[in-house]
């Protein structure tokens, strides 16, 4: 649909952003055509909306977030580190049954582009430089594989998880052509599913509408609770219907530790009878820049880091752990029945919280300019502010170095960044070797650190440390890469581990 610059003219004046409209004269027919079409599915009446919530939500206090917070009840909690490994083998069994009975789904939030790793691809794409060198994507989709293999050799029967891929407008052509390149990494390409979140436009502190170009809004992702509004227009729950999918397994690309479809923690759930659960990490520092699990007038939800005071932070427990410790780490857990209740009753429930940003912007002089400090604001919702409408929630506590490690920095900063992820990736492979009976030794006194030995596990040989009998009676040098990959075992002296 076009309408004339006059109708646009006097829709934007009822609004107050006839702006929009101030460099109409120096635009090309196309470009008129695109800022039309763009014009025209805004939602002015949502943005005027949205503008008075979000106004309302900067200006609250920050005491009364506090105020309100409860620790989480001790009896809906599932701590790996507490359990018998009777009850471990329980949970894996129950899970990998239903991943069995392609009973199991999972949904990928994969919006972001490496911006802040200097990249101009989808963070999925990213290499963070093991010996491999598979990307994130890669890694998850081998771990899919992994599970459907040990869950076909155990039960018999010929399973597929089916992986729903949320990208955003900029990410979607780049993953779904990665994928296509790469045969979709051995995975069967009609169980992978992209669908695209929803853009909202940006606004400036004052509620105005902001030009990115003279012929185009400034438009972002609305974060990564968007995935309820997308599942609804995409109609992915129609097709997790007619697949019989019963569990949804939940979570972000960056993480490069992420156990995907974990039946640990599935079975966990399973047993627990949950609709809704959230698997945790312990936060130990008060300052670690993660939201936290509570209670909040009685329902539960995650409070960010930056809501929440440094006395409230720093709180503990008379055992000296901290009061607020259950970390979100993005890992969430939902019965289908669950999320056909949230996307049918409470879909426009789901608030909106507040980014102050730096967005690029065209002033009153034409001129482009990228600003320095935070000019406005995007608005976002949270894929975590679901558990409110859960009739039975529950939280599973797992070990850090096993489940989290975050990819969002730059190689140049030591934490939450290629360098970090490498070296959590090999910790944890080292482990497993060693559980499995490895011996690591200093064979020529060049390096005195287990630490300095480089280690990587490819996905299809264990998902989490089983299967590795057949190395038991192996050693390994300090400061040597170990990479035992499909097929094959290589180790290497590693000269920049090496002192």
């Amino acid at each position: 649909m076009v309408v004339s610059k006059a109708d646009l003219d006097s829709l934007l004046k009822s609004y107050n952003q006839e702006h929009l409209l101030q460099y109409w004269d120096e635009l090309d027919p196309q470009q008129k055509a695109d800022l039309n079409k763009e014009l025209l599915r805004v939602d002015f009446d949502e943005v005027e909306r949205l503008f008075k919530d979000a106004t309302k939500d900067m200006n609250s206090t920050q005491a009364k977030k506090d105020d309100f917070m409860e620790e989480i009840p001790e009896e809906i909690v599932g701590k790996i580190s507490k359990v018998t490994e009777e009850t471990k083998t329980k949970w894996w069994d129950t899970g990998l049954n239903e991943i069995a009975e392609n009973h199991v789904g999972v949904l990928l939030l994969a919006g972001g582009q490496g911006t802040r790793l200097g990249v101009n691809y989808p963070k999925g794409m990213y290499d963070v430089g093991l010996p491999s060198n598979k990307t994130l994507y890669q890694l998850q989709a081998e771990r899919i594989l992994r599970l459907q293999n040990i869950a076909q050799k155990k039960y018999g029967k010929d399973c597929k998880i089916r992986w729903y891929i949320m990208t955003s407008e900029a990410t979607l052509k780049a993953t779904k052509d990665y994928f296509n390149f790469h045969s979709h990494f051995g995975l069967d390409s009609n169980n992978i599913i992209y669908f695209e979140q929803h853009l909202l436009p940006c606004l400036t502190l004052g509620g105005k509408l902001i030009l990115s170009s003279k012929g185009s809004l400034a438009l972002a992702p609305d974060g990564n609770g968007g995935l309820y509004k997308a599942i609804k227009s995409a109609k992915i729950i129609e097709d997790m219907d007619s697949h019989g999918i019963k569990h949804i397994f939940v979570y972000c690309v960056d993480n490069i530790l992420v156990k995907v479809a974990d039946p640990i923690f599935i079975g966990f759930c399973i047993d627990k009878n949950a609709d809704c659960a959230n698997k945790v990490i312990e936060k130990i520092d008060p300052t670690e820049s993660v939201g936290v699990v509570c209670k909040c007038k009685g329902k539960y939800q995650v409070v960010e880091y930056s809501e929440i005071s440094s006395s409230t932070a720093e709180k503990r427990n008379k055992d000296g752990s901290l009061a607020f410790k259950d970390s979100n780490i993005c890992l969430h857990y939902f019965t289908l029945d669950f999320l056909k209740k949230v996307i049918g009753e409470h879909l426009n429930e789901l608030p909106h919280h507040v980014a102050k940003k730096k967005i690029p912007f065209v002033n009153a002089n034409g001129e482009n300019i990228k600003p320095t400090e935070p000019n406005g604001i995007k608005l976002e919702k949270f894929v975590f502010d679901v558990f409110q409408f859960s009739s039975n929630f529950a939280v599973f506590e797992g070990e850090r170095q096993e489940e989290f490690s975050p990819l969002k920095n730059a190689p140049s900063n030591p934490k939450c960044s290629p360098v970090s992820c490498k070296q959590d990736v090999s910790d944890l492979h080292r482990t497993y070797l060693k559980n499995a009976g490895v011996k690591f030794v200093n064979r020529n006194g060049i390096s005195t650190k287990e630490s300095d030995t480089i280690c990587e596990i490819s996905p299809l040989i264990s998902f989490s440390g089983e299967g590795l009998e057949e190395y038991s009676e192996r050693s390994y040098g300090f400061g040597e890469v170990v990479h035992i990959t499909d097929g094959s075992e290589r180790v290497s002296p590693d000269p920049k581990r090496q002192k």
